[in-house]
């Protein structure tokens, strides 16, 4: 249990600590895997060096051992959301290695899901059980392929993950949950290390099954999640996770209703994110990775300042937050319309 924030900031040194004198050994071990990312492998792949996809391979030995260390015998909650992100991670070592059929990497996912909430994790927010059992299953699918979907640039899955394992570090400590504060902390330390490999120019990447691995954890947190027992209102603390999950939330729907638009496969590849579009738009692509994890920053506040706003309040700023989101799919829309009538 966490009884101080020096237990919070020594699991964060230590999954960095691990996630850095990992690196190096799991990038050799992944060239022996033949876990490996050729440039021109496909359209949308822009980099120039064959590199290690070892963010999977990194992450949960990163993230396990510094828990075990402190907690010793972790609790259920903690396990079943380690088990999702192994079997997780797992299931992209597979995809990332021998390239699994969507459809098959979609049933994996599922099964995974299926796991946490066998495990007794999933959403409750209505009165019928099936509704919340598919809520949970889209909510936990869904974010696993936003993260790896957004992973579209060196440093920018890894970085939003980081944010969002922050803030959910500090919710939860004000939520009274010191096991999912401490998950959360091990979390960021092991993003903090990754980082390192993955900013440009990247030495090693997440992969599938790091950036899947991500994705289903920070899901199964921001489920874990309950303010209510600390006393805070659900009605005020029901958006907290998509905020701080906001901004691969907007790449996913981005991708998703323009890939429907154009009649193209929405699992396909492509140079159409928030990133593309931001580089087409004039950003460099420093300024393009910061302007995304700028903005889940900003989201991030904008959910912890929720806390203290009343129920009318709290919603009213989620539905403004919603509105300026709608606002910037019609731009990047505009904006892309605009780019292929000049195209043709």
């Amino acid at each position: 249990m966490v009884t101080n924030l020096v237990e919070l900031f020594t699991v964060i040194f230590l999954s960095s600590a691990a996630a850095l004198l990992l690196g190096i050994p799991m990038r050799r071990l992944s060239l022996y895997m033949g876990l490996v990312d050729y440039p021109g492998a496909a359209s949308h792949k822009t980099h120039q060096n064959p590199t290690p996809l070892a963010g999977g391979l990194v992450l949960p030995i990163s993230l396990i051992i510094p828990l075990l260390i402190l907690q010793g015998e972790p609790e259920h909650e903690t396990v079943i959301i380690l088990g999702g992100m192994l079997g997780m991670t797992l299931l992209g070592v597979f995809d990332d290695r021998f390239t699994l059929k969507p459809i098959l990497k979609l049933a994996g996912q599922v099964l995974v899901a299926s796991f946490i909430l066998l495990g007794g994790i999933q959403i409750h927010i209505t009165l019928i059980p099936w509704v919340d059992i598919f809520l949970s299953v889209l909510w936990l699918v869904g974010m696993t392929n936003a993260f790896n979907f957004v992973d579209s640039m060196d440093g920018l899955a890894v970085g939003l993950a980081g944010i969002s394992a922050a803030f959910f570090m500090l919710v939860t400590i004000d939520s009274s949950q010191p096991s999912l504060a401490l998950l959360s902390a091990a979390i960021l330390g092991s993003c903090v290390g990754l980082f390192f490999f993955n900013v440009t120019p990247a030495q090693l990447f997440l992969g599938d099954s790091g950036a899947q691995a991500l994705g289903i954890t920070l899901a199964t947190v921001a489920i874990a999640y309950t303010p209510g027992q600390a006393g805070l209102p659900q009605a005020v603390t029901w958006f907290i996770p998509i905020l701080v999950l906001g901004v691969p939330i907007f790449d996913m729907v981005l991708v998703i209703l323009s890939r429907l638009r154009m009649h193209q496969k929405v699992y396909l590849a492509q140079q159409d994110h928030v990133y593309h579009r931001l580089i087409r738009m004039g950003f460099d692509s420093t300024r393009a990775v910061t302007a995304m994890q700028l903005g889940a920053i900003l989201l991030g506040l904008l959910g912890f300042i929720s806390l203290e706003l009343t129920i009318l309040q709290a919603n009213i700023l989620f539905a403004s937050i919603v509105l300026i989101g709608i606002a910037l799919l019609i731009v990047f829309e505009v904006f892309s319309q605009r780019e292929e009538g000049t195209a043709k």
